[in-house]
């Protein structure tokens, strides 16, 4: 397989606490075909809503290395997500990923779903409970 992964900037970028537990996380299946693909669907009491999950890059993606992590964006979903941060937070409220977005101009509650001045989406209830 050839590697596509660019040497450009970044689409996103991972903090510390994020990247290590991505790599916890790939290291733990033992592909080193996966990578971390980070997506926007619609959905949620904002319109649109984060999805991360481990997966092998698709054709047109963007396939990008943030401090050792392989991250896959496809065409769509990057032009949502362009310039964000991810973070992982380990708290007594929980863990998990949030998405820091400069192009969200209003978000849901729980910080899972998101609105860009562009899109006009219906709000639906996330089920986050706020």
């Amino acid at each position: 397989m050839i590697d596509e992964t660019e040497t450009q900037a970044a689409l996103i970028t991972l903090t510390p606490a994020a990247a290590e537990k991505i790599r916890e996380l790939l290291d733990a299946e033992g592909n080193p075909e996966l990578g971390l693909r980070i997506f926007v669907a619609g959905g949620g009491c904002s319109g649109l809503q984060y999805g991360m999950t481990l997966d092998e890059t698709q054709d047109g993606d963007s396939v990008f290395e943030v401090t050792g992590v392989r991250v896959l964006v496809d065409d769509m979903s990057a032009e949502y997500i362009a310039g964000s941060e991810v973070d992982y937070v380990d708290s007594l409220m929980g863990a998990g990923f949030t998405v820091n977005n400069p192009n969200a101009v209003s978000t849901c509650g729980c910080g899972h779903s998101f609105k860009t001045a562009s899109d006009s989406g219906q709000a639906r209830s996330c089920g986050c409970g706020y």
